[in-house]
């Protein structure tokens, strides 16, 4: 009993990670709300068409690309390079695929768009001049991002030429955020050696896991059902449960982050806790950190578009609230509980699950009664006076 006492007395309060469970989620739920159409047009298209069959084949040279390029970062670590170049190609596949689904926007908007990605490209190309960030490869670095930005403004300007405004798909806008993406994790993370400052972790790294986070939920919210959602959530929790507790997943999570992968979202504890030894421990500027996968993420978003689809978007956003709130309690008290099972980590969708089951069970008991009532309303309108 003393052990499951001290629980009860010795919560590590933080606010961060789920804020930006909140927040991811949020984002998603409703952009899913606009883009629903299109996003279940595009998941439901069966036929292989051409633009399909040219961008299997452009996954391919990526992952071969890739794969290359990360041998000069471990040419001995044989797993880690195929792991980090099958994630590569899947992450900048998703960001090409889901751009072009929305690509087919006016000139202006076309223009806009390459417009902001060669502002970017070029605020880290000069930014890679500053003496933090220089190192051996800061002039390969620095063309590489110039060169980016000056195919963004040639785009600005093959648009302008263009003498017709009508909305369709534009392949050249598609290719601006993977290359963006792949520029950025080669040249500040696989490929930075000597610089004193390291911009990817954990900045940019949570930057593009919230992202990948989001366009994850979206794009494949529609494969799922409020039959199969109910079956994906509880053999998921049954799966994180053993794979946690067995110890591989912790593993995997561990090889994602020596490898700098955006499959994670790492945040500082809020209020903030130093580490005893910040030269022993994994940390964020000497301060101990908290870390929750995407699938977690995904976990939470397919739930609360689920519970939209199913009851509306009033349970939704109750969802959303009471999953981030169970997981905000759970948190606060996993020290304690890794502790007292001997665990490094604990299963985030049982967290998730235990917010979600109160509301889908109000939510099925309230739209019961609503049913049952309707034919009584039915009959005692037809009641003659």
């Amino acid at each position: 009993m003393f052990p499951f006492i001290t629980l009860l007395f010795m919560p590590t309060i933080d606010i961060a990670m789920p804020l930006a469970l909140l927040l991811v989620v949020t984002v998603s739920f409703l952009l899913y709300k606009r883009a629903e159409k299109r996003l279940k047009t595009s998941v439901e298209t069966q036929e292989f068409q051409t633009r399909d069959k040219l961008m299997i084949v452009g996954a391919i040279l990526i992952v071969l690309s890739t794969m290359i390029l990360t041998f000069f970062r471990n040419p001995g670590n044989m797993f880690g390079n195929i792991v980090l170049s099958i994630f590569l190609g899947s992450y900048t596949m998703l960001l090409f695929t889901f751009t072009y689904l929305f690509s087919d926007i006016r000139k202006r908007g076309a223009q806009l768009f390459s417009i902001g990605f060669g502002i970017a490209s070029l605020i880290l190309g000069v930014s890679s001049l500053l003496e933090p960030l220089q190192d051996s490869v800061t002039i390969f670095r620095v063309g590489a991002f110039f060169g980016l930005t000056a195919i963004c403004f040639a785009i600005v300007f093959y648009e302008h030429s263009k003498t017709d405004d009508e909305k369709k798909a534009k392949w050249y806008l598609s290719i601006q955020p993977p290359a963006l993406f792949l520029l950025i994790f080669m040249f500040f993370n696989i490929l930075h050696f000597e610089g004193t400052l390291n911009i990817w972790f954990p900045a940019l790294l949570d930057v593009f896991g919230a992202t990948f986070a989001i366009l994850i939920i979206l794009y494949l919210s529609s494969l799922f059902s409020w039959k199969t959602v109910g079956i994906f959530a509880v053999m998921l929790t049954l799966l994180d449960v053993i794979l946690v507790f067995s110890g591989p997943m912790v593993a995997a999570a561990e090889t994602f982050t020596g490898l700098g992968l955006p499959a994670l979202i790492y945040l500082p504890n809020i209020p903030l806790v130093p580490v005893a030894d910040p030269a022993m421990y994994f940390n964020i500027l000497g301060f101990a950190p908290r870390g929750l996968g995407l699938g977690d993420f995904f976990f939470t978003g397919i739930l609360a578009i689920q519970t939209f689809n199913r009851f509306g978007k009033k349970y939704a956003y109750a969802s959303i609230i009471s999953m981030v709130l169970s997981f905000g309690i759970w948190e606060a008290f996993l020290p304690e509980i890794t502790k007292f099972f001997d665990i490094d980590g604990f299963p985030a969708t049982v967290c998730i699950i235990t917010g979600w089951i109160p509301i889908v069970i109000i939510g099925t008991l309230l739209h019961k009664k609503q049913k049952e009532s309707q034919p009584l309303q039915v009959e005692s309108s037809n009641t003659p006076l």
